[in-house]
């Protein structure tokens, strides 16, 4: 099922070898499956995810219940997806149902040792991380970054839109103030960004409701740009830049110029690397001279 060597599929047949006594070396995390189950096939590629995160410190054993029914009776199994973690032989955690990667991190986490990464290397595998939607990863990569330099700027930003992603705003914030460097300007304009289009769609209407006043009125200037700062705090970037631009080029006054600098405010988010910075600059250059 998976060309990884972390990740197998067992049976009745090599179950004692595969798990029980692998699971001496390594923890095993074993998904009891089945194919009619919507839940497991969503849960499989973040258990596959997390497994390769560990770089061969956790082992992923598959059990397709439809099948295997001794080892489903042996354990017990009573609903699906059901997880369970081995480590010295026996069942020592898990858990029933779908579950958000940082629920499963947490769970790991007293029992399977992150695999040790060179320091100058913490901050690039964290970005990476961060950039494919693998905030928990990155969260972790970046705690242990920032226990060995807790004056690191760039991890400190990057940590703090990890916080913001998630919601904890306030904490975000703290941790950007903490940030001293002058070296990391515009990444940290970027984050402060960030918290800034979470803060305000928070208080703003529903994405449905305002797109259901511009299907009324296409020429609501209001409703076009709350729903580009719902759409930046959803992180769909290239319709809210679209939206701001045509604002932008519709009525340059609106709210005192507000559509050309939330639009700055995206690019610092952005960074100038990103192929839609360098795409939008362009377009606001020639809508401007």
């Amino acid at each position: 099922m998976s060309d990884s060597p972390y990740i197998f599929d067992t049976t009745g047949a090599d179950f004692e070898q595969a798990v029980i006594q692998n699971s001496f070396h390594k923890p095993v995390l074993v998904d009891f499956w089945a194919d009619w189950c919507a839940p497991c096939k969503a849960l499989m590629p973040l258990l596959a995810q997390i497994t390769e995160s560990y770089q061969g410190e956790l082992l992923l054993a598959k059990v397709n219940c439809d099948i295997e029914q001794d080892i489903v009776m042996r354990f017990g199994i009573r609903s699906l997806p059901t997880v369970v973690l081995f480590k010295d032989g026996q069942p020592v955690d898990g858990f029933a149902g779908a579950q958000p990667e940082s629920a499963i991190r947490a769970m790991l986490e007293p029992h399977v040792q992150m695999p040790a990464t060179p320091q100058g290397n913490l901050l690039d595998a964290a970005q990476t991380a961060f950039s494919e939607g693998r905030i928990s990863e990155a969260e972790t990569l970046l705690k242990q970054l920032l226990t060995e330099d807790n004056t690191n700027a760039a991890g400190l930003i990057l940590y703090a839109r990890c916080l913001a992603e998630r919601g904890e705003l306030g904490e975000a914030e703290a941790v950007l103030n903490a940030v001293k460097s002058d070296e990391h300007k515009q990444a940290l304009a970027g984050a402060r960004a960030q918290l800034t289009f979470l803060r305000q769609a928070a208080d703003l209407p529903e994405v449905a409701d305002l797109k259901s006043r511009l299907a009324q009125d296409a020429g609501d200037d209001e409703a076009v740009y709350q729903l580009a700062i719902q759409q930046l705090s959803r992180q769909q970037y290239e319709p809210a830049l679209d939206a701001l631009l045509k604002l932008f080029v519709r009525n340059r006054g609106y709210e005192n110029g507000l559509p050309h600098k939330t639009l700055l405010q995206v690019f610092d988010l952005l960074g100038n690397d990103h192929p839609l910075v360098a795409t939008y600059r362009r377009k606001l250059y020639n809508a401007i001279y």
